[in-house]
């Protein structure tokens, strides 16, 4: 039985439920440094930029959080992250596309 501070502040009493909620925050703090990312490319360009690295840091955290979704069983997370791994993986897409153009092959 995990100790009653962490059941209380996670609202779970189990300890695999425990780590499940511990995955989630994770997953949603890789999610959440993608805006961090783009605050610091944004100061650092004095315009406002999206570097590579905000991307990849969506489809990895949009990744973590279907994964949480699916296990819990969450529609709502489900839905809400699906939608965006989409637009996530087409605009890696397009930059792939764009490094190709830059780059052709000899």
């Amino acid at each position: 039985m995990p100790p009653e501070w962490l059941t209380n502040v996670l609202l779970v009493d189990t300890w695999p439920a425990v780590w499940l909620a511990l995955f989630g925050l994770l997953a949603q703090a890789v999610f959440m440094c993608r805006f961090l990312v783009q605050w610091m490319a944004s100061e650092k360009a004095h315009r406002s930029v999206i570097p590579i690295q905000f991307w990849w840091l969506s489809i990895i955290g949009a990744s973590m959080l279907l994964l949480y979704g699916f296990l819990r069983q969450d529609v709502v997370i489900i839905l809400g992250q699906a939608f965006g791994f989409i637009v996530y993986a087409r605009n890696l897409w397009f930059r792939h596309n764009e490094a190709r153009e830059d780059n052709p092959p000899i």
